[in-house]
């Protein structure tokens, strides 16, 4: 397949995955309502020795976010952040994270919480290569992100940088 035909199907997935994400959120947190009640996640806040942030792109939500994803059940905070920043990053946990704060995320569901962690101590190997789940990763300064970086990730990477309290709500 040439390189215009690649990028043209890709680019027709994208505009099929943006038409179908709504739809597609609604019937997951439904299905989420009755299965589990109330949703938990972990998100981190991964800091290199240069201060940029590690953000993830997925291949069913649209925009870059903080790596991260849902507490399983029988599974710690830290259990699942550690799993999700393996799963996502290729990154290992060589200290202990610190909690920056818990927010209730309204706009995905009035059930779902997440907890945001700021991870500064960490090993990385390389980074993962595109998967089903993972379309793109990377390191980004915190003054230069990626245009379609989302606006709540926005506020997590400027409260963590900017030393400000967090706000209650993810927005």
């Amino acid at each position: 397949m040439t390189l215009s035909a690649r990028f043209s199907v890709t680019t027709m997935m994208q505009g099929l995955r943006r038409s179908l994400e709504p739809a597609l959120r609604r019937f997951l947190h439904l299905y989420w309502r009755f299965a589990r009640g109330m949703t938990f996640g972990v998100r981190a806040v991964v800091l290199d020795a240069e201060n940029r942030v590690f953000l993830v792109k997925h291949s069913y939500v649209s925009g870059w976010h903080l790596p991260g994803g849902g507490v399983e059940v029988g599974e710690t905070l830290r259990q699942a952040l550690q799993r999700e920043l393996a799963e996502e990053g290729r990154i290992e946990l060589i200290g202990e994270p610190a909690l920056h704060g818990i927010y209730l995320n309204s706009h995905v569901s009035r059930r779902d919480h997440v907890a945001v962690y700021l991870v500064r101590h960490f090993r990385q190997d390389r980074l993962p290569e595109p998967n089903r789940e993972i379309i793109d990763c990377g390191f980004f300064e915190t003054q230069a992100l990626p245009v379609d970086t989302t606006a709540g990730t926005r506020l997590r990477i400027s409260e963590v940088i900017e030393k400000r309290p967090p706000i209650q709500t993810w927005r």
